[in-house]
């Protein structure tokens, strides 16, 4: 009996292996997000990835260019509809088989998306990485106000595509070593081009639209990439487009991470009797900051969840910090208005004791 259930778990677990293996990769876990994540998390999770991973980034670690692929492949199934809700179903080897045999998987990563960071054979059979342009950083400017509230922008890249073009190109795709006698007794060896000519390409300049999300929260400095749209190479892949966020200077506010701050100014007499004053905010709410008490000069009053939302949980906000600046009045007080001033305040108000050295 003991044999028998020993042997039934041996199936079990070679059965269990032979379904993950068939189902393919967890594209969930590679993006990091649950299966009931919207579009916009899956982005998200994509994005932050991608930059982590990049092959520019990690030139030394061959896992992390695997990283990227499984990264890219998942985005490209999960961020589609259609391909998400067959992967869902039947996992990877559904989409395999959903595409027609060999035509089918292959056609969402090695060129139909144009995401696939591409390895092929060597001249010695070896494998060789196939050579990529280069990769562009490009700054977008952001107000705050779109940083606060989100936005979708859209700008046109002129991004210069080969072409075919009549006649041919000198080229150094493949060579031979020639050896020549130059002497009794004496050779030399030097390489022959075997391959004289190849087809001639041209580079023609393409306008193309593309759309950037600027999602709630994001922070100065945030590299939103787009892959394959960055420099061309006559010979191999396209490098990618990396927009970098340039916060924009705001006339009233300013972030330090999740918090924002700002400086009211309130008259004296506001300051000694209190106030009441109304705030415009980012996206156009109005905070209302209401004081009964003295505030000082230089005071600070937070209003806490009236900062930035953070990037990460939206549910979640800084404190909006505000510091006062008292205007006081200008010119001299008339023996009267000293006197009310004095009846007021009392009279050691008048009277200053310097203490230090």
């Amino acid at each position: 009996m003991r044999l028998l259930l020993e042997s039934a778990a041996v199936l079990i677990l070679l059965w269990s292996c032979l379904v993950f293996v068939l189902a393919g990769r967890d594209f969930y876990q590679i993006l990091g997000v649950s299966k009931s994540a919207s579009t916009s998390e899956i982005k998200k999770a994509y994005r932050k990835l991608a930059v982590k991973y990049h092959p520019d980034k990690n030139p030394d670690n061959p896992d992390a260019v695997t990283k990227f692929h499984d990264i890219n492949d998942a985005y490209e199934v999960l961020q589609d509809d259609e391909k998400r809700e067959i992967y869902d179903r039947h996992g990877e080897e559904g989409l395999k088989n959903q595409g027609g045999g060999d035509h089918g998987f292959g056609s969402f990563f090695d060129g139909g998306g144009g995401f696939r960071f591409h390895f092929g054979g060597g001249g010695d059979g070896g494998p060789r990485e196939i050579p990529r342009g280069g990769t562009i950083h490009m700054d977008m400017e952001v107000s705050l106000e779109d940083l606060y509230i989100g936005k979708f922008i859209e700008f046109a890249r002129y991004k210069p595509v080969a072409k075919p073009a009549s006649g041919t190109r000198q080229c150094n795709c493949r060579t031979e070593m020639k050896t020549t006698q130059i002497g009794p007794g004496r050779f030399t060896m030097s390489p022959q081009q075997v391959c004289e000519e190849c087809p001639n390409v041209k580079y023609v300049l393409e306008e193309k639209v593309l759309e950037m999300e600027i999602e709630p929260g994001m922070r100065d400095g945030y590299q939103y990439p787009f892959i394959a749209e960055g420099e061309p190479h006559i010979d191999g892949e396209p490098g990618d487009l990396i927009m970098v966020i340039k916060t924009k200077k705001h006339g009233v506010f300013e972030r330090r991470g999740d918090d924002l701050y700002m400086n009211l100014t309130v008259s004296l007499r506001d300051a000694l009797v209190g106030f009441s004053v109304d705030i415009s905010h980012l996206d156009g709410h109005v905070v209302t900051l209401h004081r009964e008490k003295v505030t000082w000069p230089g005071a600070i009053i937070q209003k806490p969840g009236e900062g930035m939302p953070n990037y990460d949980d939206n549910t979640r906000r800084g404190s909006l910090f505000i510091t006062i600046d008292v205007d006081f009045p200008r010119g001299t007080f008339s023996d009267e208005d000293k006197e009310a001033i004095i009846a007021v305040l009392g009279q050691e108000s008048g009277q200053t004791t310097y203490n230090g050295l």
